[in-house]
């Protein structure tokens, strides 16, 4: 977080931003990567341990208090290429009444109202949060600037870089110092509450958090950050985009997506909670436990009118039973159980292990490749994330590729993929052949730069 004049915004600003700043005042600047889940993923918020890498594309928010009530938001990705878009509001009053206690509800509304204004909410959310924390109003607007290199819906987290961005810059401009780990707090709020995406807090401290050259470990129980696992020079991380965006599955004929998913592991939590009461996260049961003593306990799938007239709600602050839908229940509930023990062993090994040899190289792919099925299972699969994978498995080995899998919250995005140091051109070539197969070219992503 930094407070700087004109002189720290880019070069070339769109012209769409053109005036947007006064250039005697000064302009508050935050900044923060996207990531790659390399391993967890939708176990988040099941308490799994997840491992995640901060990339080099970043986005930076640059802000500034106006001289009047008006507010001007201008987003470019990449700034100077392609159309901006641009958020403006007179009077900064009516929004900042989103402030007042209990009242996220009315700003989630506000800026849900129209994909022109949705996009906002991750921005302004950051604000509208920080005011409240203070239990105080202001009397000006804002100018916000927007420049990101992360790109939109492809599982790299572009969502939470842009709300742990926004949240530094304001920050910056209204508090003047908070932690990091604070910052991906209020950022999941804003997610959650202001812009209403049912996520885990995992996307916002490895976008806070995360270190050059690591895996950041968090336990996600809510929110304990275990520190970072140096990774061995030996070995590297990538990932590919699939160019698929959100492939909604069909599983039984039910249509299945990650809020789905999510409703159905939470409700064999409750399930299992009739005969485990302690139980608080599925991941508290290692695998031995849950197929000695409760695998028997769960239903293939359930209606939700069936499940609410037994058990109540589930338990999740962030996501509702729809009354007529049908949801799965088992899979959704042994993917984090049997997740959270794929990531402990992957930990293991890289802490463990300092230098690392094709055998524990091909366990770590295993392992990988163990939870991209898993996602499948639970119909968060693709088409397309499906043939990276097979692709990385083709070349093998003999080429030094070891393991992939799909990322984030799945149904398309982003696949990850371990292989050694030295395999950048084949991890090229994987993505060469998937996009003469799909006529695209496919974004490679690489680690933030500084190990």
């Amino acid at each position: 977080m930094t407070e700087d004049t004109l002189d720290a915004l880019p070069d070339v600003l769109p012209r769409a931003a053109e005036g947007l700043f006064d250039s005697k005042r000064p302009v508050f600047v935050g900044s923060a990567p996207g990531r790659l889940d390399v391993l967890g993923g939708i176990a988040d918020y099941s308490g799994s341990l997840v491992l995640e890498m901060p990339l080099a594309e970043r986005t930076r928010v640059f802000v500034q208090p106006s001289s009047n009530l008006s507010t001007r938001v201008v987003s470019v990705s990449p700034i100077g290429e392609g159309p901006a878009r641009v958020f403006e509001h007179v009077d900064w009053r009516s929004l900042g009444e989103f402030a007042s206690w209990g009242n996220f509800d009315a700003a989630r509304d506000f800026f849900g109202k129209s994909s022109e204004t949705r996009w906002v909410a991750y921005v302004l959310g950051s604000v509208i949060a920080l005011l409240q924390i203070r239990r105080e109003k202001i009397a000006h607007g804002w100018r916000v600037l927007v420049e990101s290199s992360v790109p939109e819906g492809k599982g790299v987290s572009s969502s939470a870089a842009l709300e742990v961005a926004s949240m530094r810059a304001f920050c910056s401009a209204l508090v003047h110092g908070m932690e990091s780990h604070a910052i991906a707090v209020l950022s999941q709020v804003v997610e959650n509450r202001i812009a209403g995406a049912p996520c885990g807090i995992m996307d916002q401290l490895a976008s806070a958090c995360g270190k050059p050259g690591s895996l950041l470990a968090i336990r996600c129980r809510p929110d304990q950050v275990e520190g970072a696992i140096v990774i061995p020079d030996s070995i590297r991380f990538w990932g590919i985009d699939s160019g698929v965006r959100h492939e909604i599955a069909s599983v039984g004929g039910d249509v299945v997506d990650y809020t789905s998913v999510r409703v159905g592991a939470f409700a064999g939590r409750r399930m299992l909670r009739e005969e485990l009461v302690s139980l608080e996260y599925l991941t508290e049961l290692t695998p031995e436990d849950y197929e000695s003593r409760f695998a028997g306990l769960l239903p293939e799938r359930i209606v939700g009118d069936d499940f609410l007239a037994r058990f109540g709600e589930t338990g999740d602050t962030v996501t509702k039973i729809d009354p007529s839908r049908e949801y799965a229940v088992r899979v959704p509930t042994e993917h984090p159980i049997y997740e959270n023990a794929r990531v402990e062993r992957f930990a293991a090994i890289l802490r463990d292990e300092p230098e690392i040899g094709d055998d524990r190289l091909r366990e770590l792919g295993d392992l990988m490749f163990a939870s991209h099925e898993s996602y499948s299972a639970c119909g968060l699969g693709s088409t397309g994330t499906d043939r990276l994978v097979e692709l990385v498995r083709e070349l093998g080995a003999d080429r030094g590729l070891f393991g992939a899998k799909i990322t984030g919250g799945g149904s398309g995005g982003t696949v990850a993929i371990l292989a050694r140091s030295d395999a950048e051109d084949a991890v090229r070539e994987v993505a060469e052949r998937y996009g003469h197969e799909r006529g695209i070219s496919p974004d490679v992503f690489d680690p933030m730069p500084g190990r």
